[in-house]
């Protein structure tokens, strides 16, 4: 029943609304394993990946930052449950 709830989700693996994030994250987990000795050898390629783990890394604080710690999310919230 959880398979068959998972497949007919309104998300689930028959949109794009899974594998779009699946792919993403696919990336991001290639660019990880590609931080080895191979990878350091080879400046440019380092340096790439590098950056794209900086601007990951500088994206995700922002939503952090903006979900868990913006005063304007609570004043939204409250505004909107009235």
């Amino acid at each position: 029943n959880k398979l068959l709830a998972f497949w007919n989700h309104p998300a689930g693996p028959k949109t794009i609304h899974f594998w779009a994030p699946t792919f993403k994250w696919g990336i991001s987990i290639a660019n990880i394993a590609d931080f080895s000795n191979y990878n350091m050898k080879i400046w440019n390629l380092f340096s790439v990946n590098f950056a794209m783990a900086r601007t990951g890394l500088h994206q995700l604080s922002c939503k952090i930052k903006q979900d868990y710690f913006s005063e304007s999310t609570e004043i939204e919230v409250a505004a909107v449950q009235e």
